[in-house]
């Protein structure tokens, strides 16, 4: 039963790879213990993730506002700091 649910769930197709390619891919793949197949899928969903992260998003414009600077005591490199800053009660004016 759980071999004809694979067989619907996935297709096969021919494609061309390069003998050196396929070379390559054959011996990492026997290295890593998995398939050919495993193999190509797993580089395929990389690249497809891949070009998904890459497409631009929308812009986004930040509001800035004058002042002069960071804070005293603020390190905008040391972000445990920066939460124990932003945790203590601001002061009255």
């Amino acid at each position: 039963m759980l071999a004809s649910i694979r067989y619907v769930l996935c297709m096969r197709i021919t494609v061309r790879l390069g003998e050196q390619l396929l070379k390559e891919a054959k011996a990492m793949a026997a290295q890593s213990g998995i398939t050919l197949t495993r193999l190509v899928e797993d580089a395929l969903r990389g690249a497809l993730a891949r070009r998904r992260t890459d497409v631009p998003g929308k812009r986004v414009i930040l509001k800035t506002f004058k002042g002069g600077g960071v804070q005293p005591g603020v390190d905008l490199d040391d972000s445990a700091s920066l939460l124990d800053l932003m945790d203590r009660p601001h002061a009255a004016p």
